[in-house]
């Protein structure tokens, strides 16, 4: 399900972080790696070729680590929008997923992953993983930052709204535990701004309700043979609850659906998935709707 990824270089230093967690890219199934970086037309004009052969050796540094790892790499550095340029690429590569940092080029001037990658999510067709980069004090042999990504698959974190998004993501759950037999919370929040005001003496049942739901999800999951299987019914806001629990040192990775009930147009911006991408400390890998 995620054989072939298409992974996202600014040729930044952080993109060389994003590169050194190829080892945990493999233990997820990834055998085949397109490494795309794209020149955006609005920033090159007629310097293209040169560029591109200034950052060559930076990517082919970039393809012996990935190989490294075993993966089989293939390069790509097309001019044009990059989003619409990363979107077509892992098309035309049949990429499982696309896979970036997200942090990237905003350390020397917000060039990738300050609005390209959060483009890329409300656009793309097949799953996102953002691998979150932190800024460190460069002790580590002159590095400024680091790739959050030291066992991706220890312990996931599943919220769910039980959308039929929710559903997709839950298949690459599955798939995930499968390679990894990872430890997993299955996670639903009753949102205290839908219940409170009206609906507050109905949450023993839509607790009742939702407790089935997920046993029935852990079941299914069991199947895959995890470490373990936990279940969470918290009371609360969506986004607080997610990103507390991403910030207790707990979990190694969150995957969740990119759109959830009252799918519409602008699905991502303003969304739990948004604040999610923004402020979650750990990667995080969304499955967005069928379209």
């Amino acid at each position: 399900m995620l054989s072939s990824i298409l992974l996202a270089s600014d040729g930044s230093e952080a993109s060389d972080r994003v590169i050194e967690c190829a080892k945990e890219l493999a233990r997820l199934g990834v055998r085949r790696v397109t490494l795309a970086h794209v020149f955006h037309v609005r920033n090159v004009g007629g310097l293209y070729e040169q560029l591109k052969q200034s950052l060559l050796p930076r990517l082919e540094a970039q393809r012996r680590i990935l190989e490294d790892a075993g993966l089989q790499v293939k390069i790509e550095t097309p001019l044009g929008l990059p989003f619409v340029e990363l979107e077509r690429l892992a098309a035309e590569g049949h990429a499982s997923a696309i896979v970036a940092g997200s942090l990237g080029a905003s350390l020397v001037g917000d060039v990738l992953l300050g609005s390209t990658a959060y483009t890329v999510l409300q656009t793309a067709t097949r799953p996102v993983l953002l691998i979150r980069i932190e800024l460190t004090d460069g002790g580590d042999a002159g590095r400024r930052c680091r790739a959050v990504c030291g066992e991706l698959c220890g312990h996931v974190l599943f919220p769910t709204d039980f959308s039929d998004t929710a559903d997709r993501a839950f298949s690459y759950l599955e798939h995930l535990v499968r390679e990894t037999q990872a430890e997993v919370t299955l996670l639903h929040v009753q949102d205290k701004t839908k219940i409170e005001r009206h609906l507050r003496y109905k949450l023993e049942e839509f607790n009742r309700i939702d407790a089935e739901r997920l046993e029935r999800l852990k079941l299914r999951l069991e199947q895959s043979r995890p470490r373990a299987v936990h279940v969470d019914i918290p009371y609360g806001s969506p986004t607080a609850v997610i990103l507390e629990r991403a910030r207790s040192n707990t979990f190694s990775l969150i995957l969740m659906g990119s759109q959830g009930r009252g799918f519409i147009q602008e699905v991502f911006v303003g969304s739990v998935a948004h604040n999610v991408a923004r402020h979650a400390p750990l990667p995080v890998l969304f499955v967005p709707a069928v379209r």
